[in-house]
């Protein structure tokens, strides 16, 4: 679609490659989830996550989660008025309609699950009120690999909260001499508004008329099952590797995201290249792997491509 192309546009004035990276986050938004970003330091995740709100004209919010950090610092707190001798709610920076989430994994657990009813139901529990966050609201968080000092690893009924899971890995040579060359230049791109925050709600109800098969959703229940039940689906030797397998919010996930990614690419319709598209961005947070697995260095990424290989095409 013209508006979506539009807002990849306005985002590549900034950020230099990460073609995949953007297309994600557009997906995401246009299924009203959740995002976590992983990458090591310097990939301009926080510069793409500022771009977007910039390009959407959503009100923007960010943390920088530390050890130190409490569940008030995020979601605010009930403050006495010794004026009126009564105690009035003081809104924290989650009151927004994005939320740059940043290091989330440098914050301890109970810091971490302040964010969970947000995430799920849109709302935040101050005392004994309970407060509607503004929509479209979404978190975008990151975390850094590649440091375990003073960090702390997401749960995962946590991680099952997020939509997606992006890896952010290097530019390519030429993008990073370019990328240089701007900011040792001062090259700086003003940034337009092109999707205001009405028009990403109706593109996100549009996102239902897009027609998925009965034979595709079953290519997607395939997949998950496959994660669960490899034996199965004749993948025996992937029943050492996985714990457990994805959980059935991956499989609404990948329901959705599938359709996203056709209306990005202007159908009415999803293919079976969809969802192999977007597969290992929903699915490779919420496979849990084994010892054996850690031990060979497989990755999730791994079985997701066995997964794809092996199931058979509708």
């Amino acid at each position: 679609m013209e508006v979506l192309h539009a807002l990849k546009s306005e985002i590549s004035k900034v950020i230099v490659g990460h073609s995949k990276l953007i297309d994600s986050l557009i997906i995401a938004l246009l299924c009203d989830g959740h995002v976590l970003i992983e990458g090591v330091p310097g990939l301009a995740k926080t510069t793409t996550i500022n771009t977007l709100a910039k390009a959407l004209g959503l009100s923007f919010g960010r943390v920088q989660f530390t050890p130190d950090l409490l569940p008030s610092d995020i979601i605010g707190a009930e403050i006495y008025n010794p004026k009126s001798g009564e105690f009035v709610v003081k809104k924290g920076p989650i009151f927004t309609n994005l939320l740059l989430a940043d290091e989330i994994n440098r914050a301890p657990a109970k810091v971490q699950s302040a964010l969970l009813e947000a995430m799920q139901e849109y709302q935040v529990t101050i005392g004994d009120q309970s407060l509607k966050l503004p929509r479209p609201f979404f978190v975008l968080a990151t975390q850094n690999p590649i440091e375990s000092t003073g960090t702390y690893s997401l749960p995962e009924a946590q991680l099952d909260r997020f939509m997606m899971k992006l890896l952010v890995g290097y530019n390519t040579k030429e993008e990073e001499i370019l990328m240089a060359r701007n900011v040792a230049l001062g090259i700086h791109e003003s940034i337009v508004t092109v999707l205001k925050s009405t028009a990403l709600l109706t593109l996100q109800k549009q996102l239902k008329s897009i027609h998925i098969d009965p034979q595709i959703e079953n290519y997607i229940a395939d997949l998950i099952f496959a994660s669960r039940e490899p034996k199965t689906y004749g993948l025996d030797k992937l029943e050492n590797f996985i714990r457990f397998g994805a959980s059935p919010r991956a499989t609404i996930d990948l329901h959705k995201a599938s359709r996203a990614h056709a209306l990005l690419l202007g159908r009415d319709f999803v293919t079976p290249v969809d969802v192999a598209s977007v597969s290992k961005e929903v699915m490779r947070h919420r496979i849990i792997l084994s010892y054996e697995a850690e031990a060979q260095g497989i990755s999730t990424d791994t079985l997701i491509d066995t997964l794809i290989e092996t199931i058979p095409l509708p």
